[in-house]
């Protein structure tokens, strides 16, 4: 195979990847993450707004780490910078 298309092969599956392992892991943190928010609540019904506020924070936190996997990933698909050096 020509190198060019090796390398680009090797940059898609690069970016499913980064796409892939970016949306579970933060799946599973942002569950974990509102399954100790509802124990929370749950136990001290009181500070409900405390943590949920506390809650939102961090999901905002976490999905924003999701989006940063997104962006590498669009940018190893479109806009690969090494490609240029690529014959």
């Amino acid at each position: 195979m020509d190198g060019k298309i090796i390398f680009l092969v090797t940059a898609m599956v690069s970016a499913a990847l980064a796409i892939g392992l970016g949306a579970v892991g933060a799946a599973i943190a942002q569950g974990n993450a509102a399954a100790k928010a509802m124990e929370g609540i749950a136990r001290q019904p009181e500070a409900a707004g405390d943590i949920s506020r506390t809650l939102l924070v961090a999901m905002a936190f976490m999905e924003s780490l999701a989006i940063y996997t997104l962006l590498i990933a669009l940018t190893l698909i479109f806009i690969n910078p090494l490609t240029r050096f690529i014959e």
